[in-house]
């Protein structure tokens, strides 16, 4: 782990790429409840992205935030460009969410925000490595993680909805 991930405490901390590589300071979102997921274009989940992004619609004007960063870290189903993966997004599945540049999620190259997430020290019940693509994390205004959830809970499902809808009340 690298030092920056045991000092952050917050996903306030970090400054991704958007997709169309502008630096996008994730401080941006204080005060909001960010859904932060590791997206694929060629993956059985991919179908999730409408899911998302009706959950993003459903809740976008109380707070939501939801973040997508494409990784290819999963059986290389991310193979594109991000300016592939953003023309994907929005002609397939009209994705207005905010998307980030391809990152990795797990290994020796993995970005710090995930270096983070994944920190059990930092985030003991939240923490561990990344099983695959659409893996959430529900992240509360003060950018601290509430909850995970693992790919097969889908945007739809009960258990995230009022998840998301318990968070926005706070």
């Amino acid at each position: 782990m690298s030092a920056l991930a045991f000092a952050a405490s917050s996903i306030h901390e970090f400054t991704l790429d958007s997709l169309k590589g502008e630096a996008t300071p994730l401080a941006g979102y204080k005060g909001k409840i960010v859904l932060v997921v590791n997206v694929a274009s060629q993956c059985g989940y991919t179908p999730q992205y409408e899911g998302l992004q009706a959950l993003y619609m459903k809740y976008k004007d109380q707070g939501l935030v939801i973040a997508g960063f494409p990784a290819n870290n999963f059986g290389g189903q991310e193979p594109g460009s991000n300016e592939e993966i953003g023309a994907f997004c929005k002609s397939k599945y009209g994705v207005t969410f905010p998307m980030f540049s391809k990152i990795s999620v797990k290994g020796g190259d993995m970005a710090p925000l995930y270096k983070f997430l994944t920190d059990k020290a930092a985030n003991p019940k939240t923490g561990g490595d990344i099983q695959w693509n659409f893996t959430k994390f529900l992240v509360g205004r003060d950018g601290k993680v509430i909850q995970r959830f693992e790919p097969a809970v889908t945007p739809q499902s009960t258990e995230l909805d009022s998840a998301v809808a318990a968070a926005l009340k706070k």
